[in-house]
């Protein structure tokens, strides 16, 4: 019987810093409908590179959207 290959640890963190990793929590407690403690948590692990590019490729979504924002008509105010 073949065991599966084991990945080392240098070679698991390689690949989490080349691909990235984002964990994104939120939680609520609450008491009796009265909210004690909220959590938002955003946790991103990657390469600079990486980062970089991805940073990239969001700022050019953004603009776009920005861009067409501002070519959009404003609605005509009801009479």
């Amino acid at each position: 019987m073949a065991q599966p290959d084991s990945s080392s640890l240098a070679e698991v963190l390689d690949r989490v810093l080349d691909k990235g990793v984002v964990v994104d929590v939120w939680a609520r407690i609450s008491l009796v409908g009265i909210e004690i403690l909220t959590v938002e948590a955003r946790v991103v692990a990657a390469s600079v590179d990486t980062f970089l590019h991805y940073a990239e490729e969001i700022a050019k979504i953004e603009q776009a959207e920005l861009t067409a924002g501002a070519e959009a008509p404003e609605p005509a105010p009801e009479a």
